[in-house]
């Protein structure tokens, strides 16, 4: 198991299929450490600057004097002590009861909140854990279930990986707009032949999902930097223009030219020869400017050329 076993499970208790329990943990699989984080401190002093609690009447207060306040309306709050917030938190049942199982692609994933990986707690556990991973791959299932954390319930979903468990957090319903502001968008009437050439686009762009290249390239000169000033550099300002967006006047035009730009016209063209694809004029290569009829015709009508050599 590795890595992940050395790392502090955020949750232990037990899986539940029906009448089969499977002792696991979850270890988060996502880890904020090791990007870049400040603190404030003083340049001449380099203290760490601690951050008191301040009252406008009364001044510097003391943390532990504070209650919590929700505010029911502009300037006026309703306290609420840690005892009235022990007596209604839920109780950690340890359990994640399996309630049914759905397609994973029916998962809409804005609902998702956070990934965990779901391993294994002891030798005991490795043949039913492995028996429902196994079956859930049979079927290409999804398993949603329920988790308290921190005295919160959160609905969660689980889903075979590799030869593991994933499990997501999802939010709750009222974290997410009901309503997706694109009903208006309906109206907007597209021309096929721009979308064609899109299609083609998108051709020239396929590639592999890569989550190994999703770097912040601030991130790592951040890092650089950081470097750099360790071992006493001088800082460097430098500073650059932002790069303008391009107005673009004609749509069909700014389309064309990015298809053009790696060898579209021989894809689409391919498409031409398809008599099901749709047609596309944009793609076939233009009069020519100095007053002559286009080759394409003059080959189309053999016996019209002598004549079209006249002048």
């Amino acid at each position: 198991m590795g890595w992940l076993m050395a790392k502090r499970p955020s949750w232990s208790g037990f899986l539940k299929l029906s009448l089969v329990t499977c002792p696991i943990q979850l270890i988060s699989a996502t880890n904020r450490s090791e990007t870049v984080s400040f603190h404030f401190i003083h340049p001449k002093t380099r203290n760490r600057i601690q951050m008191k609690p301040f009252d406008p009447d009364l001044g510097e207060v003391e943390r532990k004097d504070l209650v919590r306040g929700y505010e029911i309306a502009d300037g006026k709050y309703v306290t609420v002590t840690d005892e009235d917030l022990a007596a209604i938190r839920l109780k950690s049942t340890k359990t994640i009861e399996i309630e049914r199982f759905v397609d994973f692609d029916e998962i809409d994933p804005l609902y998702i909140d956070g990934a965990y990986y779901v391993m294994p707690d002891g030798k005991m556990a490795l043949e039913a854990y492995a028996v429902i991973r196994e079956a859930m791959k049979k079927e290409q299932k999804a398993a949603e279930g329920r988790l308290v954390l921190s005295y919160r319930e959160h609905v969660v979903i689980l889903q075979p990986r590799d030869n593991g468990l994933i499990l997501f957090r999802m939010r709750d319903a009222r974290e997410v707009e009901s309503q997706a502001p694109f009903k208006d968008l309906a109206k907007i009437k597209v021309d096929p032949k721009m979308v064609e050439i899109a299609t083609g686009i998108i051709g020239q762009k396929e590639g592999k999902f890569e989550p190994a290249t999703f770097k912040d390239p601030y991130e790592e000169a951040l890092v650089d930097l950081l470097k750099r000033r360790a071992r006493g550099a001088k800082p460097v300002h430098e500073t650059e223009e932002p790069e303008k967006p391009t107005n673009v006047v004609n749509l069909m035009d700014a389309l064309r030219k990015s298809l053009s730009a790696k060898g579209g016209k021989r894809r689409m063209a391919a498409r031409d020869d398809d008599e099901d694809a749709p047609k596309v004029v944009a793609f076939r290569k233009p009069a020519n400017r100095t007053g002559g009829k286009p080759k394409a015709k003059a080959r189309a009508k053999p016996a019209s050329r002598p004549a079209a050599r006249r002048r």
